[in-house]
């Protein structure tokens, strides 16, 4: 489930059939040493439902994500390590759930947002879970879910969290905005030491939201109207910075940015009918990542400290596939796990600095898992270490 401004103003896909690498250009001509390497898999289990997903992964391998509960009525956040995965609680109402967007740094804690017990005066849906309660953020840390203030409205959300503590979201304000896609106006704000702060729009902007936020202090994000442009956003010192588009104007967001200020995201080609993931840099801008043949859309939703890139190739039905960019190419990640994968890998969201990647994929009875990858390399590249490695049992993966 994924909520959210952003997935208010653009719809994200769920399933995928497809499996192919590509190039982003002469692919043939790339040498074997910069081909992608293989990974091994692990697939993820859940709090007990039949459907997880995970969001992110830091430099130490943990992951963060959400899982059904026993009966698939309910959603909670999780947090996963070394084969453990722990139930995040909420805030007193029945889900919580987390972003795809750096959910989690490298210390474990975890960001997210949660339905209260309260119903919301105004009879919005702003987690997104169907309730109609007050949605708020929290930070999660060491077992303990604490909850994070407001701009004055009654609902907000978290996303993404850097080394600093520092958390990066939206929030309602207390004023009421036709261009807002809730019933009050929706802000993108910064949390730091338990206190928020508006983060500025670009001019002529009226609602925002940001996505992610890098150990530098600079976080991303976009600004617009649900009924107008959407621009994506970098916040350098305060100081919002349009990233420019593909030709588009209604859909661009950015999702992800590392420390080294590159900005990765997906943003509509002309006409605004489809989408393009991009990666953006100072010295060059926005630049295209395409999509794989036959399929219009794609979207980068991960960025780490090398430039790797993870994401998804989405059609107007919904379907995706993982990817990843590297050294030029992009190649469905399905190509690079054992053929006998018990999940074929939809989308990409996290990848860390040793490469490791996390996302969810499908099963063969329809069931989403969450996994996490990591690269094999050296003599170890072609051994049984490098096949599916689920850390729940076989006969979960086939219920």
């Amino acid at each position: 489930m994924k909520s959210r401004f952003l997935m208010l103003v653009a719809a994200v896909p769920l399933f995928a059939a497809l499996a192919m690498p590509v190039g982003l250009a002469a692919q043939e001509s790339r040498s074997r040493a910069e081909q992608p390497q293989h990974y091994k898999l692990t697939v993820l289990g859940t709090l007990g439902g039949t459907f997880a997903e995970a969001w992110g992964v830091n430099n130490r391998g943990a992951m963060a994500g959400h899982s059904t509960l026993p009966g698939d009525q309910t959603y909670h956040a999780f947090f996963w390590k070394r084969g453990v995965i722990a139930d995040l609680g909420t805030l007193g109402g029945p889900n919580s759930n987390n972003s795809p967007n750096s959910p989690l740094n490298d210390k474990g804690v975890v960001s997210g947002f949660s339905d209260t017990s309260t119903p919301d005066p105004n009879g919005e849906d702003f987690c997104g879970f169907g309730t109609n309660l007050i949605c708020l953020p929290f930070v999660w840390q060491n077992g303990v879910m604490t909850v994070l203030p407001t701009l004055g409205g009654n609902n907000a959300s978290g996303a993404g969290i850097n080394n600093r503590g520092q958390i990066v979201g939206q929030s309602e304000t207390p004023n009421s905005d036709p261009c807002s896609p809730a019933f009050l106006q929706v802000e993108a704000v910064i949390w730091q030491d338990g206190q928020v702060q508006e983060l500025p729009l670009l001019a002529g902007d009226s609602d925002g939201d940001a996505s992610a936020i890098n150990d530098n202090g600079e976080a991303v994000g976009f600004t617009g109207c649900v009924t107008g442009d959407v621009h994506a956003v970098l916040w350098e010192h305060g100081t919002p910075i349009d990233l420019g588009n593909l030709g588009g104007v209604t859909g661009n967001f950015a999702f992800d940015i590392n420390n080294r200020g590159q900005v990765v995201g997906q943003s509509d080609l002309p006409g605004d009918t489809t989408h393009h993931a991009f990666l953006w840099t100072e010295d060059e801008g926005m630049h295209d990542l395409g999509t794989l043949p036959g399929i219009p859309g794609s979207v980068a939703g991960g960025i780490n400290n090398k430039g790797q890139v993870v994401g998804f190739s989405d059609d107007f039905k919904g379907n995706t596939v993982a990817l990843l960019w590297q050294n030029g190419l992009m190649t469905d990640l399905n190509t690079l796990i054992p053929p006998n994968s018990p999940l074929f890998l939809l989308e990409a969201l996290s990848i860390n600095d040793r490469g490791q990647i996390a996302g969810f994929g499908r099963l063969p009875n329809g069931e989403h898992r969450g996994f996490l990858l990591t690269a094999c390399e050296g003599k170890h590249a072609d051994s049984e270490d490098c096949g599916a490695s689920p850390d729940t049992p076989a006969m979960d993966l086939q219920r």
